[in-house]
């Protein structure tokens, strides 16, 4: 994992779920706690706890969540988060909501952001 990601998880230092990077799988996905994506989804998420996309991860998805951690792929909007990091080699296609966004150098965005007050 990441040595960054688990440093700034703001509270979810142990991530309960693990898709695993074999893991296909397609519907819409609720949870209340955290959950890390190694592998590929589609569909939507809706949470009112933590997601994590690992950086080899390919998710096609509507996203609500409280805090958000992009690492890999994410082809969809983000339509609410309190807080949404993008990391070094993430790439994002959609648009984002969010109150707190961080983007760190060599992410590929491409659409609006919306910051919420």
């Amino acid at each position: 994992m990441n040595k960054r990601l688990k440093e700034s998880v703001n509270g979810f230092e142990k991530v309960k779920t693990i898709l695993g990077s074999e893991t296909l799988l397609e519907g819409n996905l609720k949870f209340k706690d955290s959950l890390r994506i190694c592998g590929k989804f589609k569909g939507t998420i809706k949470t009112d706890g933590y997601l994590e996309i690992d950086r080899d991860a390919q998710v096609e998805a509507d996203v609500e969540a409280k805090f958000i951690k992009i690492a890999g792929m994410l082809k969809g909007n983000v339509l609410d988060s309190q807080r949404l990091e993008m990391y070094e080699n993430a790439k994002v296609y959609g648009n984002v909501k969010t109150e707190i966004l961080k983007v760190d150098d060599g992410v590929v965005f491409e659409g609006k952001c919306e910051m919420k007050k």
